[in-house]
């Protein structure tokens, strides 16, 4: 099945064919940083990092950029409010970022370009602009006519009446049309500014991303990606202006992702009664967030949805995930119990045996659904649910086959074999790296003693005809989370 994705422009699915055979450029919105990152800035890099290993699996070579605007209203209040300058709060706040993309195994962007770097270029396009009758100055600012582009709308799909609805009122700011706007701002008393020949100011928000989208990727980029929030203003007016600007198709697949939705009343932890406990939760930190759940499982959370689809975030959904990357785990411990390395097997053919056949078979069967998957708009949440159904296939093999009772060489390979299917598959998301591992803790092991000293107890109560009393003690520590598995060579335990 050929990889198919839905475009929001067209408002249909459609098939990838980039612009230059093998090669993709994309492009994704990345955070204005007057603030530490909270969740829903960690949602885009993820999901793009996991289209991008996709598409590197699928063998194209691609080229990812992710911007950073350091130039913006919102930059300047808060620095205002903090009393420091705007790039050294940028600075603050970029870095903050950075270390949250590392801590989430996102490491395959391949450049960061800021606003504040990119004035040549963004001036540059305002000239093109003016030139082609596309902008016009007015108050000492650079304006985009969006009556000279008789497409305009067509990403957002709004009429230029409700385009219209709710834009500043005209006096005194030098637009011609309420839709009108600005390209460059003219410099106000105390604020940071660039000279220009307009005078000196600074570059309007929808500008900086076109400019450096267009000087790192070229004039029509394969892919732009950013949250269903940005689709009307920003990226309606990158579209207008940079095809304005250049005179060719901007961007051939405009891929929107979900926002994140969060439930304060159902987060541990934080006063969801107040004003101010809503506020704070419906900006999650993520370096909280990573402290407290690891990398792995929020990254996992994020991807079980699919990407276009709202991400709910609540403890019940944080649990379920803990829950299910569970089932992973104790794979992994089962198989390693087996005596057989995964990363040594491949499951490419049955045993020598012969025997086997029907799980190779399987496991093959499950890695083209994982890739069918996939090639359905890039569905994350389908693949996840496969690799769930390889799960039990291998957990299945192991029981049918009785291989912790007795042991048995060549069916332990393929066991191992199907591990390591799920755990390349897995890797395709991000999942399963060492990146995404739990955040490192202090390692206590009184709860090893105990546990230890526990199950001694229920062995003699047992060795002593006391079931009522072992049965108990299983009882109580399941009441509690810890499961108790009976095995051949000796009893395990662990917690849900």
């Amino acid at each position: 099945m050929p990889l198919r994705v839905y475009n929001t422009l067209t408002k249909q699915k459609e098939l990838f064919e980039p612009v230059e055979a093998g090669k993709v450029r994309m492009y994704l919105c990345g955070p204005t940083v007057y603030k530490s990152p909270h969740i829903g800035h960690m949602v885009g890099p993820v999901i793009f990092d996991a289209i991008k290993r996709y598409l590197q699996f699928k063998g194209f070579s691609v080229r990812w950029v992710i911007n950073i605007t350091d130039v913006d209203d919102k930059l300047i209040a808060r620095a205002n409010e903090l009393h420091t300058t705007m790039a050294e709060l940028a600075a603050k706040y970029t870095r903050e970022y950075f270390d949250c993309l590392a801590a989430f195994g996102i490491t395959s962007v391949d450049a960061f370009p800021r606003a504040s770097e990119h004035m040549p270029e963004i001036q540059s396009m305002c000239t093109a602009l003016i030139d082609k009758g596309a902008a016009y100055v007015g108050g000492g600012s650079v304006w985009f006519d969006v009556n000279s582009d008789p497409d305009y709308g067509k990403l957002s799909h709004r009429t230029l009446e409700e385009q219209e609805g709710g834009t500043r009122d005209l006096e005194g700011s030098g637009k011609r049309n309420r839709a009108d706007f600005a390209l460059w701002k003219a410099a106000k008393p105390g604020e940071p500014s660039w000279d220009s020949p307009w005078g000196s100011g600074r570059p309007g928000w929808h500008i900086e991303c076109s400019a450096m989208s267009i000087k790192h990727l070229g004039a029509t980029l394969d892919i732009h990606g950013g949250g269903m929030d940005l689709l009307f203003p920003h990226h309606e007016n990158e579209l207008a202006q940079s095809e304005s600007a250049t005179g060719q198709t901007f961007v051939k697949y405009w891929l929107h992702n979900g926002l994140t939705r969060v439930n304060t009343k159902k987060i541990s932890g934080s006063d969801a009664a107040t004003a101010e406990g809503a506020a704070l939760l419906a900006t999650l930190a993520v370096r909280h967030l990573l402290d407290q759940h690891g990398p792995q499982l929020l990254r996992y959370l994020l991807l079980t949805t699919h990407y276009r689809r709202p991400i709910e975030f609540n403890e019940e959904v944080i649990t379920s995930c803990k829950k299910a990357l569970g089932v992973f785990e104790r794979l992994d411990e089962r198989v390693a119990r087996l005596g057989v390395e995964p990363a040594t097997v491949r499951i490419d053919a049955p045993a020598a045996d012969g025997s086997g056949a029907e799980f190779v078979k399987a496991i093959q069967s499950l890695k083209a659904k994982f890739v069918e998957m996939m090639d359905d708009d890039f569905n994350t949440a389908g693949a996840i649910a496969v690799l769930h159904e390889l799960a039990g296939e291998i957990n299945g093999f192991i029981e049918r086959r009785q291989l912790e009772r007795a042991p048995e060489p060549n069916a332990a390979a393929l066991a191992a074999g199907g591990v390591q299917t799920l755990r390349e598959l897995g890797r395709i998301l991000g999942l399963f790296t060492p990146s995404s591992a739990a955040p490192a803790v202090h390692q206590d092991d009184l709860p090893e003693k105990l546990m230890s000293l526990i199950i001694r107890l229920r062995q003699e109560a047992r060795a002593g005809k006391n079931f009522a009393l072992a049965d108990s003690i299983r009882k109580g520590l399941t009441e509690i989370g810890v499961t108790l598995e009976d095995r051949a060579g000796g009893t395990d335990w662990r917690r849900e």
